[in-house]
């Protein structure tokens, strides 16, 4: 195909991981793909599977990172491409960026960071002064750290699949009034208290969905999405409330999955889903409670939101939507699309 480039994708990779199917990674390379592009995909924590023969990260790390770097950049210059597309992979760092680039002198080298404090990732702020551009699903305060380290930034929403995220018709099993999906609490981020108050509350309730938290287990797969869909509202709260655009994968798989999101806003949420329109966005907890009780005794008026939520996220947030977007940067720097 003319114009058809060669994308190699460097990531952590969840080949063997109940996350698979909802993996950011899947989607993205879904987009290119369907764009016409080609796209490889080097698993930077498989290679070292395969290379070390120590399971702990610590020691595979400190004895064998260069031998995962020399097989890394080997396959890049097999591949020749025109973008490299770096997800920040644990033990990637500024000198895995420079060798790939030495491997690569004429692609363009996007990053992507989907986790807020780059600062408190080890490495990441090192290996991002070393792109040309990093997409950010977050933009004002998140960014501060890359931008005092002189890294450009360019916020990209979160994305969704629509072939495999939408509303299931599900068994009772999977029914319920609310659903909260994930940790209360980051281990080692900082996480807003009122975000575990409000899951605890969820969880007292009769006829609630709740896991990854409360002492409750992890769902995974089909499944996820299956819970989504039965759920007839789910509580969308990020670990911080106060940056510009930011919400968390699970806002989107929710949106795309027909539930009625009510969502804590952040600012200039409505840039990318209208209050009312789309979703429920509240500012206190007192709000929230409020919005369940009331959407959950309207059942119409929850239903046709929950459509409306979805329907925008499959038009304006799929996998090729999002994929031509990042292109765009690619060749001209910027991207137009509301929230731009």
């Amino acid at each position: 195909m003319q114009n058809s480039m060669r994308v190699f994708f460097v990531s952590d990779t969840k080949d063997f991981d109940d996350r698979m199917l909802y993996a950011d990674l899947r989607k993205r390379t879904k987009g290119f793909v369907r764009l016409g592009h080609d796209v490889q995909v080097f698993s930077y924590n498989a290679a070292f599977r395969l290379i070390s023969p120590f399971k702990s990260q610590r020691w595979s790390a400190r004895l064998y990172k260069r031998r995962v770097d020399d097989l890394l950049v080997r396959q890049i210059g097999y591949y020749h491409p025109d973008v490299v597309h770096v997800g920040f992979a644990k033990h990637l760092d500024g000198e895995t960026v420079v060798r790939m680039r030495e491997a690569a002198s004429q692609a363009f080298f996007l990053g992507l960071d989907v986790d807020l404090w780059p600062d408190l990732h080890r490495n990441r702020i090192e290996a991002a002064k070393e792109l040309d551009v990093v997409l950010t699903t977050y933009d004002g305060l998140g960014t501060s750290a890359y931008r005092q380290a002189g890294v450009r930034c360019v916020f990209l929403p979160n994305l969704c699949d629509p072939d495999i995220e939408h509303r299931y018709d599900v068994a009772k099993q999977w029914k319920s009034d609310i659903i909260f999906t994930g940790r209360v609490r980051h281990k080692n981020y900082p996480t807003e208290e009122w975000r575990a108050e409000l899951v605890s509350r969820i969880a007292q309730r009769a006829n609630c969905a709740v896991y990854g938290s409360c002492g409750r287990p992890f769902l995974g797969g089909l499944e996820y999405f299956y819970a989504i869909s039965g759920a007839r509202i789910g509580l969308s709260i990020n670990a911080a409330n106060d940056i510009r655009l930011y919400h968390s994968d699970r806002f989107t798989h929710y949106l795309a999955c027909g539930t009625l999101v009510l969502a804590k806003r952040v600012p200039d949420s409505e840039l990318l889903f209208e209050d009312g329109k789309h979703l429920r966005y509240f500012d206190t907890r007192e709000e929230f409670v409020e919005l369940v009780d009331w959407y959950l005794a309207h059942e119409e008026e929850r239903a046709r939101i929950a459509d409306a939520g979805m329907r925008r996220a499959h038009a304006e947030f799929h996998c090729e939507k999002i994929a031509q977007y990042m292109l765009d940067v690619v060749k001209t720097g910027t991207y137009r699309a509301p929230w731009t």
